[in-house]
């Protein structure tokens, strides 16, 4: 059987790829390999929610991208805001990428670790926390990095999350309003959902 992008040491042959991409006015080089999310491009849902993603009603603070894969998101947001970023993935390789790629591009203000969800999260007053979380991993997994996200937040921090109507966006969008207490839905593209929830209360 062979490893998925959500395993944490893919023991499957390297099989790296580097190619460009554009994002939020900036082309990045990318290094992939096999067994992380989405190898030969950046995905539509990440690329959704780059461009939804808005730090202007957050506080001071920094960024958490969880499951950041090789680092699209984490990397593009570090540049947009100027915002430390702290990207974590729960695959080994992933979070070598990210890494790699964080360093070919020179963007410098992210930290990079291996984290299962938030078991090692090294902070919890994240301004943000944003995730196109690994579907394939299952229904509770992506219901833990909704319900545990209030935990690694400050007050008036949000949560940002995309995931398309068919891969379970209703009851993500339910499972937002139950923990936050609120949830809007900030576009709906080509059936991606960008959710976000506000952290109103200590």
């Amino acid at each position: 059987m062979s490893a998925h992008y959500f395993t944490n040491k893919p023991d499957t042959d390297h099989d790296r790829k580097k190619w460009t991409f554009p994002l939020l006015g900036k082309t990045y080089t990318f290094i992939t390999d096999s067994n992380v999310f989405s190898r030969e491009t950046v995905d539509f849902g990440s690329r959704v929610l780059i461009e939804a993603f808005s730090d202007e009603d957050i506080p001071e603070g920094a960024i958490l991208d969880v499951g950041c894969g090789y680092g699209p998101m984490g990397m593009s947001l570090a540049d947009s805001t100027g915002r430390d970023v702290h990207m974590i993935d729960v695959n080994e390789r992933s979070v070598s990428l990210a890494k790699e790629n964080a360093s070919n591009n020179q963007v410098v203000n992210t930290t990079i670790y291996v984290s299962d969800i938030y078991n090692s999260v090294e902070k919890t007053d994240f301004a943000a926390i944003i995730s196109n979380p690994p579907i394939r991993a299952g229904k509770k997994v992506v219901h833990e990095i909704i319900e545990e996200s209030i935990n690694y937040l400050k007050k008036d921090g949000t949560l940002t999350i995309v995931i398309q109507k068919k891969q379970g966006a209703p009851s993500a969008k339910k499972k937002m309003e139950d923990v936050f207490g609120n949830v809007e839905t900030v576009i709906n593209k080509k059936g991606y959902y960008i959710y976000r929830s506000q952290k109103l209360d200590e």
